[in-house]
């Protein structure tokens, strides 16, 4: 709600993770409106003193950061996960959590595509086959030297069927697939689709995209022993977090060639650290790894940023909108 004065200070702490071609400038009807395009933990101890909503993508919201913030009443999260915030802290401050639902989904399922004809179609070494002028030196209109297959009647084993899984098994069915998903919580029975245990989908599955959150149950689900249950020709995808693969474990699969290929969205550090093990993987025929952009459509990051004002828009109201409580 608002102060009696009827200010309220507003406190944007990494306005360059929403994108510098993305207007913020409806935010100055809410209030008072500090941007900065990022933020250390030291700096934000500092720069939210005053305020009363921070608005906030990675930055760690706990004791920490926000004990000398007295007049916070709101945090803002520019995504979906909340796993930056203790809840207990600011449960127990009553500050209010309000996240994004569904901005992204369209986006995630086309880049899921992107990344997996990338790899299934060979894209690079035919891209590169025209570009070198091999294709000028041919004596035939056409080039078979790498295989690749049809997407038709093979197998989609999706984990995590959430929103975004549920629209790339929607999008697999359609171009012939069969679809099959884990539950990483077990509470999902969607009876659309066969449901199965992890080493079933691990072992049948021609596509594997993981779609999950992070959590206890999902943090290193897939590691070695599961790299070795998949089939020989089977391309991974990566579009829920970094640390649900075990990326040793991974780098081993691929140069081993006990998995055909892998697309990443995501990685257990971000930006990648230096001594990433896939750092070292240049074959873009077996690894793709994108800076996590599967989001990141100039319309996601709209609807991104007027959710957010649509979420203080309803504080100010007494409204609770998004809230979230762990």
């Amino acid at each position: 709600m608002l102060r009696k004065d009827g200010h309220m200070k507003i406190v944007f702490l990494e306005a360059d993770t929403l994108g510098r071609d993305v207007d913020l400038s409806s935010f100055d009807q809410l209030g008072e409106v500090i941007k900065y395009p990022s933020s250390t933990v030291e700096e934000t101890i500092q720069r939210i003193q005053e305020a009363d909503v921070v608005v906030v993508n990675k930055i760690p919201m706990k004791a920490k950061t926000l004990e000398d913030a007295k007049k916070l009443q709101l945090i803002c999260i520019t995504g979906t996960g909340t796993n930056i915030v203790d809840f207990s802290y600011t449960n127990s401050r009553n500050i209010r959590v309000a996240n994004v639902k569904s901005y992204s989904t369209q986006s995630v399922v086309q880049h899921t595509f992107a990344l997996l004809f990338y790899l299934y179609e060979k894209l690079h070494y035919y891209d590169q086959f025209v570009k070198s002028g091999e294709y000028i030196r041919s004596d035939i209109f056409s080039h078979f030297n790498v295989r690749f297959h049809e997407l038709s009647g093979k197998t989609w084993g999706i984990i995590g069927l959430g929103e975004i899984g549920r629209g790339v098994a929607e999008v697999a069915a359609a171009f012939g697939c069969k679809v099959i998903y884990y539950s990483t919580s077990g509470r999902n029975d969607n009876p659309a689709y066969q449901r199965v245990e992890l080493d079933a989908l691990l072992q049948e599955s021609d596509v594997v995209s993981i779609h999950a959150p992070l959590n206890q149950t999902t943090r290193g689900l897939l590691g070695e022993e599961e790299f070795r249950r998949m089939k020989k020709d089977a391309i991974l995808l990566n579009l829920g977090r970094g640390p649900i693969i075990d990326e040793n474990a991974l780098a081993r699969a691929l140069k081993e060639e006990w998995i055909g290929g892998a697309g990443l969205d995501v990685l257990s550090a971000e930006p990648m650290s230096p001594d990433n093990p896939l750092k070292d993987i240049q074959d873009s025929t077996k690894l793709i790894i994108t800076p996590h952009i599967a989001w990141a459509t100039i319309e996601a990051r709209q609807r991104c940023t007027r959710e957010v004002y649509q979420n203080i828009a309803a504080f100010q109201k007494g409204e609770e909108r998004n809230a979230v409580r762990e």
